[in-house]
């Protein structure tokens, strides 16, 4: 089939890949200049797969897609040899003393809210802490989430497009309409057997978001800024979030002792570079459960916007000859392969993969 995808972003990206082992002829169109434009929201995250932490935000739906898309991302890894660098090692919640009843308050929601039985927060005790991750100093209070990991989202985002064989990649190129089977690119008209759109904030129907209305077309950008810190004198071996009473914030380690911090999320569409006072916030947090952190340096910082609906929950729409994927908000590569998996089941009957787990 001949399939044209508008949007080269995370989800884009995931599709683009997932067809081509179908052996399907695919174009994808998206207006960065070229497929290392740090432009679309995938590449402004920390790559967390954390069903049960982000209960908090999430419902079933939410969690069963995390679960899913943790499967499909050990898949792909396989197929890529690990070019993603996923890391599959639980992740940690930690609490300072006298934070405990918003810590508490958070490990009852998630235990409430938790659909297995055997998923659920683990206590930590101070020797196990220091044991999981030595470099961990100042909580009181921790707990392991055992079924969870990260993806590093820049070495994801190249091999998804690198690795997408026989693809064709549009950069520089919007895509101003899409309806079924077709995308209008400037005053030309390209015809499709199926057309997907995953543009993201970039997919909105009106110039500002409808306050009810629930539709992939009709999503608004939540602001996230976050930071990259190279700390030599740190080592991490899997995620971490600080539970606080105003704020989450989480650390990912990355290859070469880098380090991942975040994140800021407001209501706004501004894009303008990260803000002082999430500097402070953000990494003082940081440094209060990672004091090797004091002489480590800010290589990078980032703003983008997440796409969010009026249910800030995914969204797929789908009708003959178009589907449309959004609102992957704050979860998007947490449940992103599982989503992607749903639309092409919904448009083609057809798994994500081409390979089966099984003959991975």
């Amino acid at each position: 089939m001949q399939i044209g995808i508008a949007g080269a972003g995370l989800a884009g990206r995931l599709l683009a890949y997932a067809l081509s082992t179908h052996g399907h002829q695919v174009e994808v169109f998206d207006p960065a200049p070229d497929a290392h434009a740090r432009i679309a929201a995938g590449w402004t995250a920390a790559g967390m797969l954390c069903p049960l932490a982000e209960m908090d935000t999430g419902d079933d739906y939410v969690y069963k897609l995390g679960q899913r898309s943790l499967q499909l991302w050990a898949d792909i890894a396989k197929l890529t040899d690990n070019k993603i660098d996923l890391r599959l090692m639980g992740s940690l919640m930690l609490a300072h003393k006298g934070d405990e009843g918003a810590a508490e308050q958070m490990i009852s929601l998630l235990q409430r809210k938790s659909p297995n039985p055997d998923d659920q927060p683990r206590i930590t005790s101070m020797r196990e802490l220091q044991e999981l991750e030595p470099s961990v100093q100042g909580p009181s209070h921790a707990w392991y989430l055992p079924f969870e990991g990260q993806v590093d989202t820049t070495l994801a985002m190249q091999t998804l497009c690198a690795d997408a064989k026989g693809v064709t990649w549009h950069w520089g190129t919007s895509v101003k309409e899409l309806t079924p089977g077709e995308l209008v690119i400037g005053d030309e008209k390209r015809q499709f057997d199926w057309v997907f759109d995953t543009r993201g904030v970039g997919a909105r129907r009106l110039k500002h978001p409808h306050p009810t209305e629930l539709s992939c077309q009709n999503v608004r950008g939540v602001r996230g800024e976050i930071f990259w810190v190279q700390a030599p004198e740190i080592n991490l071996n899997r995620p971490l979030r600080l539970l606080h009473p105003r704020y989450h914030v989480y650390i990912v380690p990355r290859q070469n002792n880098l380090f991942v911090i975040g994140a800021s999320s407001i209501e706004s569409e501004d894009r303008s570079p990260v803000s002082v006072r999430t500097t402070v916030e953000l990494l003082a947090a940081a440094h209060s459960v990672l004091p090797g952190l004091s002489e480590g340096r800010i290589v990078h910082t980032e703003t983008n916007l997440r796409p969010a609906l009026v249910d800030n929950f995914p969204r797929i729409e789908t009708e003959q000859g178009l589907s449309r994927i959004n609102g992957l908000f704050r979860h998007g590569w947490m449940i992103a392969p599982a989503m992607i998996e749903e639309a092409l089941e919904a448009a083609f009957k057809a798994p994500m993969l081409a390979q089966s787990h099984s003959e991975i």
